[in-house]
């Protein structure tokens, strides 16, 4: 690992980390946020404030996210300019907007770029999606939508925990994210940029096995450390909770 660039010297838990891409081997790494509501506006937030180069995204336009730039320092794109050469780019819209997305908007990423699913499946709020009713896992419908393969992680995550739970290795209170993938390569990149945000990861299988983390299983929204996320994740059943089920 090169020796460590960008520290902050104001004592930030989480701030200690360097923020060398391990896809590029290039200071800071370039992140693309798709979506600019409770959990992207604070990974941007966190994201910036560790030194990456973020561009953000919304289904309204960059001119709505005037505040969030002045506040973080991002740069404020469309949806199709978000992952122009990224390292990694996160998804994080409500799954109905999921095929809303524009077409080809990998082709300019960077060569092995990351693609990190924070969504859920709500039916309330989406509609009825039959293939994932049917048991196809919510983020390989969203590969299949988006053309891309995916790293499922933060979906049960509180967006205000990004901001208040980041510890420092070792800590005992360090929170756990279940991360699922099915490239490797993707996922160590996912998970060493969810350590540098002061979480620990536990690797949660294949992206066929990512529905052990989906809303009404055990670790869905579980702050909890390594141990107790693995356990959760072992614990879940296969069948979809009730109330996310379509009616």
């Amino acid at each position: 690992m090169p020796p460590a660039r960008n520290r902050r010297a104001d004592g930030e838990v989480g701030a200690w980390h360097d923020t060398w891409s391990p896809i590029s081997g290039r200071y800071p790494m370039k992140i693309g946020i798709i979506g600019a509501g409770n959990i992207g506006g604070n990974l941007t937030r966190r994201l910036t404030a560790l030194g990456h180069d973020v561009a953000v995204a919304n289904s309204r336009g960059p001119g709505t996210l005037a505040a969030l730039v002045e506040e973080t320092g991002a740069t404020a794109v469309t949806a199709a300019e978000a992952a122009r050469g990224a390292e990694v780019v996160v998804v994080t819209v409500p799954l109905k907007a999921v095929p809303d997305l524009p077409s080809g908007l990998f082709d300019e990423a960077a060569r092995d770029v990351a693609v990190i699913d924070t969504g859920n499946y709500y039916p309330q709020r989406d509609g009825r999606i039959d293939p994932i009713e049917q048991g196809t896992t919510e983020s390989r419908w969203t590969e299949q939508r988006i053309g891309h393969p995916v790293i499922k992680a933060f979906n049960g995550t509180g967006a205000q925990d990004l901001l208040d739970k980041p510890r420092p290795q070792g800590d005992p209170e360090r929170i756990a994210v279940p991360v699922a993938g099915d490239d490797e390569v993707a996922k160590k990149t996912v998970r060493e940029l969810i350590d540098q945000l002061g979480f620990d990861t536990v690797d949660a299988g294949g992206i066929d096995e990512s529905w052990r983390q989906q809303p009404g299983t055990p670790v869905y929204g579980l702050r909890a450390g390594i141990a107790e996320v693995t356990k959760a994740l072992a614990e879940a059943s296969r069948e979809r909770p009730r109330d996310f089920r379509a009616q």
